[in-house]
């Protein structure tokens, strides 16, 4: 296999890290709005608890971009 192909193929494998990133940002905010439409008195308790899973998870998204252009980009 050619050294570009492989290059290639580790970038898209890596992308896939971004596909979870917008799954799990889904997730999350499904899930807050369901718990504040079922207790909404709590949802501002838990709102730094939401704010911090979507940093978490969209960080997690960020990192996989940063590998994938690593691989399409760097020497």
């Amino acid at each position: 296999m050619d050294a570009e192909a492989a290059k290639l193929i580790g970038a898209g494998i890596a992308c896939i890290g971004m596909g979870g990133a917008g799954v799990g940002v889904g997730i999350i905010f499904g899930n807050f709005l369901q718990g504040a439409l079922r207790n909404p008195s709590e949802a501002p308790k838990q709102f730094g608890n939401l704010i911090f899973g979507f940093a978490v998870t969209e960080a997690l998204g960020i990192f996989s971009l940063l590998i994938a252009l690593l691989l399409l980009f760097a020497l």
